[in-house]
């Protein structure tokens, strides 16, 4: 038998390559073509190349128009050529635009709008100003009046101009061929009575709709004007402003009302009444009774019958609301803008959160797998998805003990393999059970997304805080206000420092720099001086403080027992208004009821800032926490707020006293179950999963919320937005403070042969007010404090004040001019 031949193996072909080379998968976090279209056309040098570009563009434009009024007899005759024949010709051109410019300017002025065109000048420079950012009108405003000027004034022109049509000494109309068309057109229909009438009426129609002073100013020109004899039979009821008194001896009240201008006053000051008649008389008339006015009676007026105030709170009859207007604190700085939203970082992400649905149900098919496993079943189990952050709410079977599923918390863990997880049972008022599992790719809250949201845009809040986003996606946000004070503790690196840059951010676009002043108190030396800046917008300071941000220790303490002392002065600015906060004294403020010659003063908001707390009690100890204590019990009242942060959560540094005076707390994370509940008095903190992860605290309840990241480049750039600005001459200086080492003065230490220049001056100042205070002689001849301190001193060793005698003023030993004198000269 023949051999068999072997079967001859056939490599199986391999399949051809692709003819064209595989596209590379689409990065879903990569933002689309539109978002990097508008992140194009909103970028700052986008905008200031548009800017200077419309610019250069209405200069030319402007040049070609103004020689079109000396060269347009030459180069009209070569406008109707072809644009090859016009190159060829260039050359003649007179045009000072060439050939661009000499058919821009026929096209607008000859066979266009004539003189009216320069309304685009206005349009375009108005465009190009605000591509720079300049604060100029409103594009859609400068759009309306560029439309009218351009019809109205062109058709005003060409209707004025139509006798004169065959003996124009212009090489083109005023009007342009599109003003005489349309002046042509309307008079063919209305005649010239009716073209007169219409531009005269579209004329009054455009001034009311842009200007409000429009009607008012028709109003004065039809308003009838008293005739003398009418003047002379007016009664005799004004107010003397040199006797402040009344010229008559009898007035006329009516409750607390004042008599308008145009009412009538029938009777004389003999009769027993007066009747006075309104312009549009009511059904009831009032019969008003003339008073004699009695001895040592007050004069009130309905707002000061309404708030509780006599004249003892304001003498002067002048400071009031009717000649001076409402108060307005921002007047200084009225020309302020607060930082735009072009300023903050924005993410691809923002208002957008990415759900992956498979990382979702896995999960779930993870905590309903490991739950079985410990014999316990539940109903239901749902899942609400946010930026960094999953919450899984479980409904258990009846009769499973809510404890059994709490113990289960690291066998949860380790079956979904996540970093950490945080179990609430039960929810309150929900009646689930929720298990917190940090999402594999978690998303950035960006400050841009929390500013530019509607709740915080309208917020109505004091001091408005916006955090960040909750696990439902919704914008977190305190009043400051009303917390009081704030206690924010965590670990080094999980995002304390960006949480307080997220407070500072949220105050600054909302507040006013007349409404808000911040002390900052920095021991670790780089965290705050980003801000320093702002000092003569923001920030509040001792007078002799050389840098607004604190970073020396002993500055600390004297700042907080300055801050104490501006404590008592508000109060005792309470007790003598009447009120009980700081919202009712500033209302009162503003509607002169109060009157700065008796001492009152309109009061900012003050919020104090300590960045590393553990570092300040380590150094200072109870010198720093006794203020801080003080301020903590009563300030609230009074507008100051304290936010107070520490990365050393631990017993000896947030104190009994702390915890009793700080309710609100922000807790990142921990790294102890110990830590979290120094802070929170629950476990919690120790739980979260870093990078801005934090827990909010405001009585029993927890919120679990991811920090919005602002990044040190967008606080550059608010910082830059602040400062280029009109700032006040100086910080906001606090009340000056001399610790107890400063009684008594070593007369050694003290050179008299070098007396200051200064020094006879603030010596008789001192005597003539008998009032021995630094801040006296730093106001009068406006020096430093340091300097004033040392003619203080000087005074003090000579015998002219006493020692300082802690809260009380330094006093005055010398009662006359003759024994001060008498001391110059033994000098």
């Amino acid at each position: 038998m023949a051999p068999k031949k072997p079967i001859k193996t056939i490599p199986k072909p391999e399949p051809k390559a692709a003819s064209k080379k595989e596209s590379k998968p689409r990065d879903p976090n990569e933002p689309g073509f539109g978002v990097r279209l508008k992140n194009f056309l909103t970028d700052e040098r986008t905008r200031i190349v548009m800017g200077i570009a419309v610019l250069i563009g209405v200069l030319f434009l402007l040049v070609s128009f103004v020689s079109y009024f000396f060269f347009a007899y030459v180069d009209q005759s070569k406008m109707e050529l072809s644009w090859g024949e016009l190159q060829k010709m260039r050359s003649d051109i007179q045009n000072w635009g060439s050939v661009l410019g000499a058919i821009l300017s026929d096209t607008f002025l000859r066979r266009g709008y004539g003189i009216a065109s320069f309304a685009l000048i206005y349009f375009g420079t108005i465009i190009g100003l605000r591509l720079l950012t300049a604060k100029v009108t409103p594009v859609w405003k400068a759009f309306f009046h560029t439309c009218f000027w351009l019809v109205w004034f062109s058709t005003l022109l060409g209707f004025v101009l139509i006798p004169f049509t065959d003996s124009y000494t212009f090489s083109f109309s005023p009007g342009g061929e599109q003003g005489d068309e349309v002046s042509r057109w309307l008079i063919s229909y209305v005649g010239n009575s009716g073209t007169l009438m219409i531009l005269i009426g579209s004329f009054l129609i455009y001034a009311i709709v842009s200007s409000k002073k429009t009607i008012p100013f028709l109003k004065g020109l039809f308003k009838r004007k008293p005739k003398d004899a009418e003047i002379a039979a007016e009664p005799e009821l004004e107010f003397s402003e040199e006797s402040d008194e009344y010229e008559s001896e009898a007035t006329v009240a009516v409750g607390t009302e004042i008599i308008p201008e145009d009412w009538i006053v029938k009777g004389n000051e003999s009769d027993e009444e007066l009747v006075i008649e309104t312009p549009e008389p009511e059904k009831n008339d009032v019969l008003f009774e003339i008073q004699q006015p009695e001895a040592n009676e007050e004069v009130r007026t309905a707002e000061d019958e309404e708030s509780g105030l006599t004249n003892d709170d304001n003498e002067d009859p002048f400071y009031n609301v009717a000649k001076l207007g409402k108060y307005d604190p921002t007047l200084d700085l009225s020309h302020y803008t607060p930082p735009t939203l072009d300023l903050l970082k924005v993410y691809g992400t923002d208002n957008d959160t990415q759900i992956d649905m498979v990382e979702q149900n896995a999960n779930k098919d993870r905590i309903i797998k490991t739950l079985q496993n410990y014999g316990i079943e539940i109903e239901t189990i749902k899942a609400t998805v946010g930026p960094t952050i999953t919450l899984y709410e479980i409904v258990p079977k009846a009769g499973v003990r809510i404890s059994k599923i709490r113990n289960l918390e690291y066998d949860i863990m380790l079956s979904l393999a996540a970093t950490g997880i945080r179990i609430i049972a039960p929810i309150p008022g929900k009646g689930t059970i929720g298990i917190e599992v940090p999402n594999s790719d978690p998303q950035v809250v960006s400050m841009h997304s929390i500013i530019a949201s509607k709740k915080f845009q309208e917020s109505k809040f004091e001091l408005p805080v916006a955090f960040g986003r909750t696990i439902t996606n919704d914008i977190f946000m305190v009043d400051l206000a009303k917390m009081p004070h704030l206690l924010v503790a965590g670990a080094t690196g999980q995002g304390k420092s960006v949480g307080l840059n997220a407070i500072i951010t949220s105050l600054l676009y909302k507040k006013h720099p007349s409404q808000l002043k911040l002390v900052l108190v920095d021991p670790k030396k780089v965290e705050f001086n980003i801000y320093g800046d702002i000092e003569k917008h923001f920030l509040a300071k001792l007078p002799d403080g050389d840098d607004a941000i604190i970073t020396d220790t002993s500055k600390v303490v004297e700042t907080l027992n300055s801050l104490c002392k501006e404590m008592d002065d508000r109060y005792d600015l309470l007790k003598k208004a009447h009120v009980r906060n700081i919202k009712e004294y500033n209302e009162k403020f503003f509607v002169r009821h109060l009157n700065p010659e008796k001492g009152h003063r309109f009061l900012p908001y003050i919020v104090v800032i300590v960045d590393e707390f553990g570092d300040l009690i380590m150094t200072a100890g109870k010198e720093v926490e006794m203020p801080i204590a003080r301020i903590a019990q009563l300030a609230r009242a009074v507008g100051i707020h304290m936010i107070i942060a520490t990365q050393r959560p631990s017993v000896n540094i947030i104190t009994g006293v702390i915890k009793a005076n700080f309710p609100a707390r922000v807790a990142f994370r921990v790294s102890s179950m110990i830590d979290s509940r120094t802070i929170l008095d629950s476990p919690g903190a120790n739980q979260l999963v870093g990078r801005g992860d934090m827990l909010f605290s405001q009585g029993n309840d927890l919120t679990r919320v991811q920090c919005a990241f602002v990044d040190t480049p967008e606080v550059e750039n608010i910082v830059h937005h602040i400062t280029q600005q009109q700032a006040y001459p100086t910080a906001f200086y606090l009340p000056e403070y001399v610790g107890v080492e400063g009684e008594g003065i070593d007369a050694s230490s003290v050179d008299m042969s070098k007396r200051d220049p200064l020094f006879e001056e603030a010596a008789r100042l001192i005597v003539a007010n008998q009032q021995g205070s630094t801040s006296l002689i730093q106001r009068k001849f406006s020096i430093g404090y340091n300097r004033a301190g040392r003619i203080v001193d000087q005074l003090e060793v000579v015998g002219i004040i006493g020692p300082f005698e802690g809260s009380k003023a330094r006093q005055v030993l010398v009662m006359d001019d003759y024994h001060l004198e008498q001391i110059l000269k033994n000098l």
